[in-house]
């Protein structure tokens, strides 16, 4: 037997102000997206703003359903409409804010598994690393430098 220790690093800004500026306007606009989520049901809106190596911004926001598989996380509203927009457009940077309707969210809430997985994808496939930031509806702004930061041990095409 051997052991693998997987070790994770992200840096920490204590506010969107500390941000550097490029990456305040990207957060600016997850958090005005995040407005637009429709969350009946959990209450938990989720905005995220994706920069795009052309200079395009494209935005996401959570859209519950009652049958909630069907709905879709903000982080992949984003993805997929930038991959529809813009297929051949790489990935720089991902900004991602969290709040709840009925608590305060107050620290940086991360993609949830699914979402990790579908960065993934994007990641592999343009072969660069994109930049994350998330945070809850205020507070401390996790950066992550890439998506195996936040999800080591991937699945991809080499898995199958």
């Amino acid at each position: 037997m051997k052991e693998i220790k997987i070790e994770t690093k992200f840096e920490v800004f204590e506010s969107v102000a500390q941000l550097p500026a490029d990456v305040v306007s990207l957060m600016e606009k997850a958090i005005e997206t995040r407005k637009n989520a429709y969350a009946p049901y959990s209450c938990f809106r989720v905005g995220a703003a994706l920069l795009l190596d052309n200079g395009a911004v494209v935005v996401g926001s959570n859209q519950e359903n009652a049958a909630y598989p069907s709905g879709l996380c903000a982080e992949r509203v984003a993805i997929f409409q930038a991959g529809a927009l813009y297929p051949e457009a790489k990935i720089l940077q991902l900004a991602i804010s969290a709040a709840s309707d009925t608590n305060p969210t107050l620290s940086p809430i991360p993609p949830c598994g699914a979402c990790r997985q579908s960065i993934a994808e994007y990641e592999f496939r343009q072969e660069e690393p994109i930049e994350i930031y998330f945070m809850g509806e205020k507070g401390e702004v996790y950066r992550s430098q890439s998506i195996a930061n936040l999800l080591p041990l991937t699945f991809d095409k080499t898995s199958l």
